[in-house]
């Protein structure tokens, strides 16, 4: 066991756990932050998708120890009432059909957004085509990532 300070969704924390623990797994089972899912644990599906110092990651493969002092937002800390404008267009343009990968293709979109606030088409499917929706969701995930850049550059979005 190893104690690593993070600053997880906006609160500096200090975990204990093994060094090799997994995000993921820390985030889960030692803070009971459970919107990152498990879904292969070989970093090819992208439901475990977290940001770490803005970076869209794999939480599943990726050491607790490789975020000593750096950030992690999780999709419960995209916004304190899921008024992020990337949660707000999902749910108007009703994305989600099981549901099991939105968290981290809505982590993923935050990462395109923050890097790249008007992307094209091509530009976000390129970005979304790293997280797997077995549903097939892909078009609306598309529409609701424009939906969302819209909103930002117009200035009427929230979140944080």
């Amino acid at each position: 066991m190893a104690k690593v300070t993070v600053t997880i969704n906006g609160e500096r924390r200090d975990v204990e756990a093994p060094p090799e623990m997994p995000i993921l797994w820390v985030l889960r089972d030692v803070l009971g932050l459970t919107g990152a899912k498990f879904g292969c644990g070989m970093a090819l599906c992208g439901s475990c998708t977290v940001l770490l110092d803005g970076e869209a990651i794999r939480a599943c493969i990726k050491p607790i120890s490789s975020a000593a002092g750096k950030s992690i937002v999780t999709i419960e800390g995209l916004s304190d009432d899921g008024s992020h404008p990337l949660q707000v267009a999902w749910r108007e343009l009703n994305v989600p059909q099981c549901g099991y990968c939105m968290p981290g293709q809505i982590m993923n979109a935050a990462a395109l957004l923050a890097r790249n606030p008007s992307p094209t088409d091509a530009e976000i499917d390129e970005t979304q085509r790293a997280n797997l929706c077995r549903c097939g969701t892909y078009p609306r995930i598309r529409e609701a990532i424009k939906m969302a850049a819209d909103r930002v550059t117009v200035g009427s979005g929230g979140g944080s």
